[in-house]
């Protein structure tokens, strides 16, 4: 067979000389390297899949906490309507969520749901046959892996490949990062860890003195690729643009300017935002925010250091300064004056100042929002922290680019996550690479030693002249079992190894939103979203306190009226207010929003007492948030009177003896009634006997009657054999726990007919 004229012998040889430099590397070394990080990714994935143990059980996969559902309902409407769909050539609003205005969707971060609306589409054209919600599902887990190899390379590039494989074992097992990518847990860090770690990689390179402009470039373009991304994916991007401009700015005030710096710093925030601000969420304005300004103001400052380098004569040098300083500090008062600068994002500004969120009882109330206290820093990163600081010391030592990077990433990533504790997953990634660096820091003389050959050791008058090298192996083994002792012995109850403990959990809804590890699925949430889909009818609309907004309108196929969005603080306020107010006050907020049913979840022990794991723990917020309220424009609407009103728990009792003791007005609330109720029934159907002792008990509502109550026949047996027990009494008598989810249908002809 005869080739083309345009491929000869030659052309066949060089394209596999080309292909030859791409072979991996077979020597020993690095077979092991290679071996190790493929071990690495592999428990990377494994772990985050232990929750499938309790999925199989239920027949179907389902997502993690609340918020993942959000991403899942934009997920769906581009696998069923084309990847633009919720954005172009119109918004898509979701009436079916905060009833009666709905939720604009094409005002959302398009990155986690197009990335995994690509993908799906790519495996569902190759032939398997999976759901969208399982895929979703395992989404978290698939990216996690990548976000550990990514770092791996990170780590390699600033310390070596042991440094990199120690940072890419630290962020596998990390706990908060754990959290944050298992299964089900499908929510904007999946994305947003990833793309951290891929910038830094990338952006480092870019500004490598060493690299040939050609490759400074692809990185360059890169970085502002992922920059775009990371904007397009996470909220917290705020903190990435902040440390990048700290970064130059620093290098700047140590004299590190050079052109490339420049060069490489136009192209990443000049195309990462050009291809990010196009997106609605984000919009021109995110340009001019408090965060993202410096930006322009750090660029202006390296367009100055450019120019004095250019300049010979003193005198223009200081009219440059001059010149160049007043355009700073004039464009932004101008741009302050005209109202063209936004406040700093609320929940950024609450991490900058963690104090601020104590007057904003909405933000305060998610628990993944509270400070960071040093005892649960230290329970997830355990007794590692201390190479942590190590490391630190160490490139503090070295301060190239590389270190100085790191070095700010791990000062300020430690800063945030101690102002929340959501932010330990931020702090995941530099943990594990000064973690690394710290180790192999304090490893590398005993190393050394080892590789050393043996000496004979020379008696003299006051000791030995050479200590052997068994002294560096005791040293190298007692840090071997320090790391072991963290991350695959258990050290606490449960014998369930720190590092995956949390992992070894079902995911939220499977759990029963309870927070415990069921042997069985806790099947009673299950029960009433499967009642309210067989109601076939989605214009239904549920009130309900707006941690249970989106399975209510996304699994129960019914309208909500709140949900973890919180787009609307105003009407969540109105629901608590809903909760909190008397009955006859409870239903003009109701009659409002066309509401059919109320929807309470409480958890009782088995001993016929409260558990607190359900609303009746969580009462005091809604208290607390609707207290925040326009009350001026309830009473002008006839809702309430001025004698009424409240602004927190205080005015439905007292707390100061440890034990909650309810007054009438708390006694007389909605929230208690329903709940009390829904207590009493479980206690008159399964525990009769409990029933005179019942003293929270205050009779049935009036306008609210029985629709479905999910756990009233639950037994105290099975809830012991499946759930576990909670606690024990004095004669050793085990406690088990009741999940009771209860629809009330509203009686609206009793209301309107004046019943008093």
């Amino acid at each position: 067979m005869k080739l083309p004229e345009s491929i000869s012998k030659e052309h066949i040889m060089n394209g596999l000389k080309s292909f030859g430099k791409l072979r991996i590397k077979t020597d020993h070394t690095s077979i092991l390297v290679y071996s190790a990080l493929v071990l690495i990714l592999f428990i990377t994935f494994t772990i985050r899949m232990f929750p499938l143990r309790w999925e199989i059980e239920t027949g179907t996969f389902h997502l993690s906490e609340f918020d993942p559902y959000y991403q899942f309902s934009l997920t769906r409407y581009m696998v069923d309507h084309g990847l633009f769909s919720p954005y172009w050539p119109t918004q898509w609003v979701d009436t079916q969520r905060w009833y009666p205005d709905g939720i604009n969707m094409g005002v959302s971060l398009p990155s986690l749901p197009m990335t995994t609306a690509i993908l799906f589409n790519i495996v569902s054209a190759l032939g398997f046959n999976i759901d969208l919600m399982s895929f979703c599902s395992v989404m978290p887990a698939v990216m996690a892996a990548v976000a550990v190899f990514v770092i791996y390379l990170l780590g390699k590039d600033v310390g070596g490949r042991g440094v990199g494989l120690l940072a890419a074992l630290f962020l596998a097992l990390n706990g908060s990062f754990i959290q944050r990518t298992t299964m089900g847990f499908y929510d904007t860090e999946v994305v947003g860890i990833f793309s951290l770690v891929l910038f830094s990689f990338l952006f480092l390179r870019a500004i490598e003195e060493s690299r040939p402009i050609n490759s400074v470039l692809k990185y360059s373009i890169g970085s502002a690729a992922v920059l775009a991304y990371f904007i397009l994916g996470w909220g917290a991007a705020y903190y990435l643009v902040g440390l990048v401009v700290l970064f130059v700015f620093v290098m700047l005030l140590l004299r590190r300017y050079s052109r490339r710096l420049l060069l490489v710093y136009s192209i990443t925030f000049g195309l990462g935002l050009l291809v990010s601000i196009p997106d609605a969420y984000i919009g021109p304005r995110y340009l001019t925010s408090f965060v993202v300004l410096p930006v322009a103001a750090v660029f202006v400052l390296l367009c100055l250091n450019e120019i004095l380098r250019n300049l010979s004569s003193a005198k223009a040098k200081i009219i440059s300064v001059i010149v160049f300083l007043a355009a700073i500090v004039g464009g932004i008062a101008a741009l302050q004056y005209l109202g063209y600068i936004p406040d700093i994002a609320g929940k950024f500004w609450s991490v900058l100042n963690p104090f601020q969120r104590e007057s904003t009882p909405l933000i305060e109330s998610v628990a993944e929002h509270k400070l960071s206290a040093w005892g649960s820093i230290y329970f997830d990163l355990g007794i590692v922290i201390l190479f942590f600081g190590t490391g630190l010391f160490f490139i503090a030592r070295k301060p190239n680019n590389r270190n100085l990077f790191v070095l700010l990433f791990g000062l300020t990533a430690l800063y945030f996550a101690s102002s929340m504790v959501r932010l330990l997953a931020l702090m995941a990634p530099v943990f594990g690479l000064l973690a690394g660096i710290g180790i192999i820091g304090v490893l590398k003389p005993f190393v050394s030693l080892l590789k050393e050959p043996p000496k004979v050791a020379v008696k003299k008058k006051f000791g030995l002249e050479h200590v052997g090298n068994e002294y560096s192996l005791a040293a190298v083994f007692l840090i071997f079992l320090i790391l072991m002792s963290n991350m695959a012995f258990a050290l606490q109850p449960g014998a369930v190894p720190k590092v995956y403990r949390q992992a070894y959990s079902p995911i939220t809804i499977t759990a029963g939103s309870l927070p415990m590890t069921p042997q069985k699925p806790v099947s009673e949430w299950f029960d009433m979203l499967e009642y309210l889909q067989g109601l076939q009818n989605s214009k239904i609309v549920v009130c309900s306190w707006w941690d249970y907004g989106y399975w209510l309108s996304l699994v129960g196929n019914v309208t909500s009226l709140a949900d973890n969005a919180t787009i609307n603080q105003t009407q969540i306020e109105y629901v608590g207010f809903t909760m909190m107010a008397n009955e006859t006050n409870s239903l003009k907020m109701l009659k409002v929003y066309n509401a059919k049913y109320v929807l309470v979840f409480t958890t009782v022990t088995t001993q016929g007492a409260w558990a607190g794991y359900g609303d009746e723990g969580k009462w005091t917020w809604m208290a607390r948030i609707s207290g925040k309220t326009n009350w001026d424009s309830l009473k002008n609407r006839g809702f309430i009177d001025e004698a009424s009103r409240w602004t927190d728990e205080t005015k439905f009792g007292n707390g100061s003896s440890g034990k909650w003791a309810w007054n009438d007005i708390g006694t007389n609330s909605t929230i208690y009634k329903l709940m009390s109720y829904a207590k009493h029934q479980w206690i008159v159907t399964t525990t009769p006997s409990l029933a005179e002792s019942d003293s929270d008990y205050v009779g049935a509502p009036i306008y609210f009657k029985e629709a479905y109550f999910a756990g009233k026949t639950l037994s105290a047996d099975v809830s012991l054999s499946n759930y576990g027990a909670i606690g024990y009494t004095s004669d050793n008598t085990a406690v088990g726990i009741i999940p009771l989810v209860c629809l009330y249908e509203i009686d609206w002809q009793k209301y309107n007919s004046g019943y008093s």
